[in-house]
């Protein structure tokens, strides 16, 4: 037995000189608190290397790859550091969420999509980390570098006037005109359209340009393809509007924005409601404060003044002191009890008493419009292109500092 033993002691001790030793991974940089390993760099060197053999394009030099791939491997771990001070996580489910919409955008159904991975030769355990890393550097980039940025309204303003904003931004509109040889008598025209008369029978009566056989119609326009005198008086106005008379080469023009399409085109409906709310205490009951609502509305069916009643009885903060006016409201804004019966309610009479999850009202709608929020919608995407603008140059100052900051030691690898 001990003859055995020692022949199985002396195998263990040779194989360190016979066998070679594969070493798994090694530290190739100290990156603050933290390391890029050996395994990293590789990684991304076979991505990039597999990258430009699909493209049959050649391969920069090898030591630029590889102090671009050390870049991006500090600086990565940097942030991860940062995020883990900071608490940063990203839960299965957001990731989870995440892969669907990616699945999605490949028209995959998530089962499909990790097939396809498994196809190609991915891991999708690997991509997940990946993603996830991602995630969490994404939001430590926006909560580091959004509060340094800061838009004025004036930049806004500014960006909005200029001709890429105008022409990439602005909605195509559907217009007509009328051209008369006075003001007096654009000014004329103009007191009948206020009266409700046709604005395309006047401009085929009155217009003295080519265009009066067809009610002026100039058909779809961009701004930025009008003369300057339109273009002027027609930016930022909404569907319906009609102008001054403008005084041009061939006399007065009077212009009307009929229609608007476009990316950032939008209508909406809204309603001008006003409202009585009474809240159940415990001191009053539903069925006592319902029925105490009830009187309230007969006393405004019997023609009281709604605002006045509001005033005295109704317990909506927001709104009683208004006489119960809510504004204009759009569809979604309020409790779908309130919505609903909104809807519903003819214009100028007053609704039944119904409950809502904040207690008992009744309403009366006393306006209904289609509003025009285009311009609304092109000053977001204008925000939000100067934002994007913005924090791509405060992203690169910030890691730029961070790089400069840190203790970063290479190590020699064989």
């Amino acid at each position: 037995m001990k003859k055995y033993i020692y022949i199985a002691l002396s195998i263990l001790v040779m194989l360190p000189v016979k066998a070679k030793i594969e070493i798994l991974d090694r530290v190739a940089i100290i990156v603050g608190e933290g390391v890029v390993l050996e395994s990293q760099v590789k990684s991304m060197l076979e991505n990039i290397e597999k990258r430009y053999q699909e493209q049959s394009a050649p391969m920069p030099p090898k030591e630029i790859i590889m102090e671009q791939i050390h870049e991006r491997l500090i600086i990565e771990e940097l942030q991860l550091q940062l995020a883990n001070r900071a608490g940063v996580r990203v839960s299965d489910g957001e990731l989870n969420n995440a892969f669907e919409r990616i699945a999605a955008n490949n028209n995959l159904s998530l089962e499909e999509f990790i097939q396809t991975l498994e196809v190609e030769g991915e891991s999708y355990e690997s991509l997940r980390s990946q993603v996830r890393k991602e995630m969490v550097i994404q939001r430590v980039q926006q909560g580091r570098v959004s509060q340094e940025i800061n838009i004025t309204e004036q930049e806004l303003e500014g960006f909005l006037q200029t001709d890429v904003a105008t022409r990439e931004l602005s909605p195509e509109l559907f217009l007509r005109q009328v051209l008369v040889s006075s003001e007096e008598l654009a000014n004329k025209i103009l007191n009948r359209i206020s009266e409700g008369e046709d604005f395309s029978d006047l401009a085929k009566q009155y217009s003295t340009n080519s265009l009066a056989s067809k009610g002026g119609e100039m058909g779809w326009r961009n701004l930025a393809d009008l003369p300057s005198l339109f273009a002027i008086e027609l930016k930022n106005k909404k569907k319906g509007y009609i102008s001054r008379p403008l005084k041009g080469g061939s006399g007065f023009y009077i212009l009307k924005i009929e229609d608007k399409r476009g990316d950032l085109v939008r209508f909406e409906e809204q309603w001008s409601a006003r409202h009585i709310l009474m809240m159940p205490t415990k001191l009053r009951d539903k069925t006592f404060t319902k029925k105490e609502l009830e009187e309230v509305r007969i006393r405004a069916l019997e023609g009281e003044d709604f605002s006045l009643l509001a005033k005295e009885f109704s317990e909506d903060p927001g709104s009683a002191s208004r006489g119960g006016d809510l504004d204009w409201l759009s569809v979604g804004e309020t409790a779908p009890a309130f919505e609903k019966m909104m809807l519903e309610t003819p214009l100028m009479e007053l609704s039944p008493v119904f409950e809502s999850e904040f207690g008992f009202h009744f309403l009366q709608v006393l306006d209904k419009r289609t509003e025009d929020l285009t311009e609304e919608m092109i000053k977001d995407r204008a925000y939000g292109i100067l934002f994007s603008q913005k924090y791509d140059e405060e992203l690169e100052n910030t890691l730029r500092t961070m790089r400069a900051e840190a203790f970063v030691e290479f190590k020699e690898l064989d």
